[in-house]
């Protein structure tokens, strides 16, 4: 059995440094320094198995306990789980098997094994739809630390074994995840990571198909494909939400293709107006909230949109605006679009002020045409694609140049 080295239990949070204590029994752990509780991890057992590290839950008033006050409550549903802990505790107290006795956990109150579906959150956090797609009284919570460390995905089938609520917490937890889509969970956390994976340039084109001369223009003038980096430009008033929402109207309904929508920076009103479009934001912050915020709003639908992609599906993100993030987290967010040569993709389509480098796609619009009502409203001669004759052709690519030179010499 693989076991924790000292330097992987040193990067890990307290949190789960205090689930795998708890799991391995130890009398005291929580008055005990990093350093201190490490020693007796490793000391006790030599280290902790790899899948119980990346699922493990997190202890009472640490990170799962805070995330799970933000979901909605069952406030019946815990006075039914912590009567029925009382009755099996009960129970083991006068001799008898509790819950089965061999389903018991080592380490935990008394466990149960769930199987079901996962519903990523906004937050990072996730449930186990054990009845999907519909929620359940049965539903079990997972940590925001298990859906990274194992890389879930809404859809993914997982099978783990769950402790009841503790003092704070409102749902069922699980304790580990034992398998994800029928694979051990230790070897699908162990595989190829996401950014060491080959890639290549976007081939296959988004195709559009909408009576639209806006979208018309971009679909072959500024082709956008799977992989894709694209950022919509232009000062304000170009329009560059509106060409975005149109966007999403037109692919969000795509077979084959997972949409994330993130509005970041937004103003309250064009949040209420993209909430009741065809795809609710995974996240959605005014222009009032930090930096900081907005990062991490776009971080978290970045992991996702790359855990899709790492099992080999099609991500689409589309991110209103970037403009409030920090310049490097903007960066960073548009670096994760990628063709992966064996696998899935991550496009992502922006709207920003201007480029912040190394887009594949840049689609500048117009704020004159905009203000007059011209369309398409596409400025061409600040526009472009990257290798567009892999997404259009050879001749679709010789169109192109021959319009941008006529928009040159116009």
């Amino acid at each position: 059995m693989p076991v924790l080295e000292r330097a992987e239990l040193e990067a890990s949070p307290l949190a789960d440094l205090h689930a795998i204590a708890d799991q391995l029994g130890l009398e005291g752990f929580r008055r005990l320094r990093k350093a201190e509780l490490i020693d007796a991890i490793l000391g006790e057992s030599g280290g902790a198995r790899d899948g119980d590290d990346a699922a493990a839950a997190p202890e009472e008033g640490e990170e799962g306990s805070a995330e799970q006050e933000e979901a909605p409550g069952r406030e019946a549903r815990t006075r039914r789980r912590r009567a029925g802990r009382s009755r099996r505790r009960a129970a083991g107290a006068e001799g008898e098997p509790a819950d089965g006795g061999d389903d018991r956990v080592e380490g935990q109150d008394a466990a149960r094994v769930a199987e079901g579906v996962v519903e990523v959150l906004g937050n990072g956090s996730a449930f186990l739809r054990v009845d999907p797609p519909e929620p359940s009284d049965d539903d079990v919570y997972i940590s925001a630390a298990q859906v990274r460390r194992c890389e879930l995905v809404s859809g993914d089938r997982v099978i783990g074994p769950v402790r009841t609520p503790r003092r704070s917490e409102r749902y069922p937890s699980l304790v580990r995840i034992d398998t994800i889509n029928g694979e051990s969970a230790e070897t699908v956390s162990a595989g190829t990571r996401y950014d060491e994976l080959a890639v290549t340039h976007p081939t296959e084109r988004l195709a559009l198909g909408v009576r639209d001369a806006t979208l018309e223009a971009i679909e072959w003038l500024t082709p956008v494909g799977l992989g894709s980096r694209a950022v919509i430009t232009g000062p304000r008033h170009a329009g560059k939400t509106e060409t975005l929402r149109k966007l999403l109207a037109a692919l969000h309904d795509r077979e084959g293709l997972e949409v994330i929508l993130v509005l970041v920076g937004a103003r309250p009103e064009e949040i209420a107006q993209w909430s009741e479009g065809p795809a609710a934001p995974a996240a959605a912050l005014n222009f009032a909230a930090s930096a900081d915020s907005q990062d991490q709003a776009v971080e978290r639908a970045v992991e996702t949109a790359k855990r899709i992609a790492a099992r080999g599906g099609n991500a689409l993100l589309l991110i209103d605006t970037l403009d409030g993030l920090h310049p490097h987290g903007a960066r960073k967010a548009l670096a994760a679009a990628r063709n992966l040569r064996d696998g899935g993709s991550v496009t992502i389509i922006a709207t920003a002020t201007r480029p912040f480098g190394g887009e594949s796609t840049v689609i500048a619009l117009d704020a004159a045409l905009t203000a007059t009502g011209r369309e398409p409203i596409l400025d061409l001669t600040a526009s472009g694609t990257l290798r567009p004759e892999l997404l259009v052709g050879a001749d679709g690519a010789a169109a192109i140049t021959s319009a941008r030179a006529g928009a040159i010499e116009g």
